[in-house]
């Protein structure tokens, strides 16, 4: 059971994606840049709501045979009942776009193991390299410029495309996930005046969506600290938030930073909640119209003060944690209103091997209140210097050693 990411219906082309799947390249829809409705997504606003129907599975295979009996796309057809429906959550995914999906959910990637970044004029320049990754066992160095890749000037690019040639579907970007472990990918790069050309092979990677960061005092109010950044809610995430909690020093505040986490798993997101409550209700949501309750594991650290930043990139799971821990009183949350997705979607395959991901239902926080199209408001709201008021605010919690 997971929450899928947005994404466009006639093609695969993904506007928001995991975090897993983007390590393979910078992030793709960054919530720093203009939305499409011409407002920054990353501040305080509501998203808009849809008045969106319930998408019968029967009526997705009726139009899918059909389709297949004019010598037609059954998935297609399928999309074309999702899109009438106004649900833009639910979506239909071929076999191969589904593998891909379910890769980046098992917290895996097939990539080179580097990041990119865009510099002036449009160059495109490697940010970061992997340790023992492909990138870094052909000598690819942070600062160097990736000039081409298989022969395709990359200069003036979107980082999206980049991220797609680097994976393997640049050719398509309906072609979803990347090429196989194994397959290569030649890049022209410089550095300085010299320019050269490596072949690398492609290999199957893991995500590190859990990064945890000691914190140094920052002079008055401002006490030591962990921050645990979640850049996404894929497999056995929430194990490793517990780790982070429990390796933090004894007292020290943890600063938990959701921002631009765009979901993922409810139940790594249960299991990340249970690093900081003792058990009790973590949210309710319903299938179908039947109620099912998601709770948090005993023996969690419920006495190390705790803040949460948030941003108009918070979506989903992300969200649902959010409100776990602002409603049980265990979190003081700051920054700007979440994005507002509190429906549940799950997957449900098609005669012809297509997989019709379908939102049947949605979640509430254990106050009752329901995320979807309102967000999360946080306690304190603000746009600019989030981090370090978040840790202000937990240096006022008594966060310190």
């Amino acid at each position: 059971m997971f929450v899928p990411p947005r994404r466009t219906r006639r093609g695969a082309v993904l506007t928001l994606v995991f975090a897993g799947v983007l390590a393979a390249g910078a992030a793709t829809g960054s919530w720093g840049e203009e939305g499409q409705d011409g407002r920054n997504p990353a501040v305080d606003r509501t998203p808009p709501r849809t008045a969106a129907r319930a998408v019968d599975r029967n009526a997705l295979e009726a139009a899918a045979a059909e389709a297949a009996e004019d010598g037609k796309s059954g998935s297609e057809a399928a999309a074309e009942v999702i899109d009438r429906s106004g649900d833009a959550w639910s979506a239909v995914y071929s076999p191969r776009e589904y593998e891909g999906f379910a890769l980046a959910l098992d917290g895996a990637y097939v990539g080179v193991g580097l990041t990119t970044r865009r510099t002036g004029g449009g160059r495109m320049e490697v940010d970061a390299v992997r340790p023992g990754g492909p990138a870094e066992r052909a000598g690819v160095r942070p600062g160097d410029r990736i000039r081409t890749i298989d022969a395709v000037d990359v200069t003036g690019r979107p980082v999206t495309d980049v991220v797609s040639l680097l994976r393997g579907d640049g050719r398509s970007l309906s072609a979803w996930p990347a090429a196989t472990p194994g397959t290569p990918v030649r890049l022209g790069l410089q550095r300085g005046g010299r320019r050269w050309e490596r072949t690398l092979l492609r290999a199957r990677l893991a995500t590190e969506n859990v990064e945890a960061v000691r914190l140094a005092g920052g002079g008055p109010g401002t006490a030591p600290a962990t921050l645990i950044k979640i850049g996404s809610f894929t497999k056995g995430t929430g194990d490793r938030v517990r780790e982070a909690v429990r390796a933090a020093a004894p007292g020290e505040g943890v600063l938990l930073d959701l921002r631009g986490n765009p979901g993922g798993l409810l139940t790594e997101a249960v299991t990340a909640a249970s690093a900081f409550l003792d058990g009790g209700l973590v949210a309710t949501y319903d299938v179908h119209g039947r109620p099912r309750v998601l709770e948090a594991g005993r023996g969690g650290d419920t006495r190390r003060p705790l803040v949460v930043l948030v941003d108009g990139g918070t979506m989903s799971a992300a969200e649902l944690l959010t409100g776990a821990l602002q409603d049980r009183g265990r979190a003081v949350v700051v920054g700007s209103r979440t994005f507002g997705k509190g429906s549940v979607q799950m997957p449900s395959r098609l005669a012809e091997g297509s997989v019709a991901e379908l939102t049947v239902g949605h979640y509430r926080t254990p106050a009752g209140r329901s995320v979807d199209g309102t967000g999360i408001v946080p306690d304190l709201v603000v746009r600019d210097d989030a981090e370090q008021r978040a840790r202000t605010v937990l240096g006022g919690l008594g966060g310190g050693s």
